[in-house]
């Protein structure tokens, strides 16, 4: 008898905070990798997506901030790395926190905040689609669910 749990995902899973001013995001810009992100990762056994966020951003950025809302839910398969799971998370706005970022100087080396319409020069592309809807979700007040970046379920088919 087989067991019936092999066909069953485990995806990696990951957490992200979208901070917003204005038109602008919030980058950081990884010392590896593909090097612009946004203050996330993934997140730990046991560990909520949203706990994961508010770790993340205080071991990355020196912020103490809860996420707000979630933004967008994307399923993102990765060739090499299997079912990725992704979050991102409105934290809110910075205001005179900003001030406060402390980059931790291992895993992050530099923070810009960055018009929504150029993170296509900044970001990969799965990343930026994710980012826009992000974005846009937050401007309407809504969370996305997401394939690889791309709505797929509109407010039409939802009702």
């Amino acid at each position: 008898m087989t067991d019936a749990t092999e066909d069953f995902a485990t995806p990696r899973m990951a957490a992200g905070a979208l901070f917003i001013d204005g038109d602008q995001v919030l980058l950081v810009r990884k010392t590896y990798g593909n090097r612009w992100d946004i203050p996330g990762g993934y997140i730990n056994h046991g560990e909520s997506p949203a706990d994961a966020c508010r770790r993340k951003v205080r071991e990355e950025i020196g912020l103490d901030r809860p996420p707000v809302r979630l933004l967008a839910h994307d399923w993102a398969p990765h060739e090499e790395e299997g079912d990725k799971i992704l979050y991102v998370f409105g934290c809110g706005a910075l205001g005179s926190d900003e001030a406060r970022i402390r980059l931790d100087g291992t895993e992050l080396d530099h923070w810009e905040w960055v018009p929504i319409d150029l993170i296509d020069d900044f970001l990969i592309a799965r990343l930026a689609r994710r980012l826009r809807q992000a974005f846009k979700a937050a401007a309407e007040g809504v969370t996305v669910y997401l394939e690889r970046g791309e709505p797929v379920l509109t407010t039409d088919q939802c009702s």
